[in-house]
């Protein structure tokens, strides 16, 4: 879990992996630099549970950097994400942990339920395929950050690219590439919450960043990239019907 000026949100985080049906589990949250009170709120959860750990960067760095040095310190063979402002179910970890144990995957990630910036629900229920492999993911951007689980003991070590935005795609590309296909379980194991001031919450930067990622990170043609832009395009606007 990364951190940045999440006090307002980030309990309700910490404790949704504290309600975890499956307790051998470890958070490790990097902070990035807050100036809010919110290495104070990590602070007071690991003075009372040893699982969670904080570590800080010196420097402002953004969410890929915090991102990786949880990983590499991460003493698990499975890695889950999970953002400072969105939220697990309580059975997110032992159902996906059955789920990719029945279908012998190293990735996986599930359907997730959207909530508003308060935490009301809003009804609205974002499905996933069975699978997705690499070709097919360029054109619809389906996997969400907070339902991801990554078994590194199949896939190997792996860091996110650190890049402007949309690292976890780039991630999930780099994960495909070596091989692994994506398997989706259709059930919501999260809750993803739209916050105003989010990067997701702006559409047409959102679309931006995944043609950079077509063209600085993957080096994709032209061409092709257009090709696989037009579908994200589509599938964009699906998913929010």
């Amino acid at each position: 879990m990364p951190s940045f000026n999440s006090s307002k949100f980030i309990e309700e985080a910490i404790q949704s992996v504290i309600a975890q049906t499956f307790t051998e589990w470890e958070l490790l949250i990097t902070d990035d630099c807050s100036s809010d009170n919110t290495v104070e709120i990590i602070k007071k959860y690991a003075a009372h549970d040893s699982r969670i750990k904080l570590f800080t960067l010196q420097k402002n760095a953004g969410a890929a950097a915090a991102r990786n040095v949880s990983i590499k310190n991460a003493s698990g063979r499975f890695i889950a994400f999970l953002d400072s402002d969105d939220i697990w179910l309580p059975q997110k970890l032992e159902k996906q942990l059955a789920f990719m144990s029945e279908k012998k995957s190293a990735f996986s990630f599930s359907a997730y339920n959207i909530i508003r910036e308060n935490g009301e629900k809003t009804g609205k229920k974002i499905n996933v395929p069975a699978q997705i492999s690499y070709h097919k993911y360029l054109k619809n951007t389906i996997i969400g950050c907070l339902t991801v689980m990554i078994d590194r003991e199949k896939t190997g070590d792996f860091r996110m690219p650190l890049i402007q935005s949309s690292h976890d795609m780039a991630l999930w590309l780099l994960v495909m590439k070596r091989g692994f296909t994506a398997f989706g379980l259709n059930e919501p194991l999260a809750s993803y919450r739209i916050v105003s001031n989010s990067n997701t919450a702006k559409k047409w930067k959102a679309a931006k960043n995944v043609w950079r990622v077509y063209r600085d990170f993957e080096h994709l043609s032209i061409l092709y990239s257009a090709f696989c832009f037009a579908g994200y395009t589509v599938n964009a606007i699906l998913k929010r019907i």
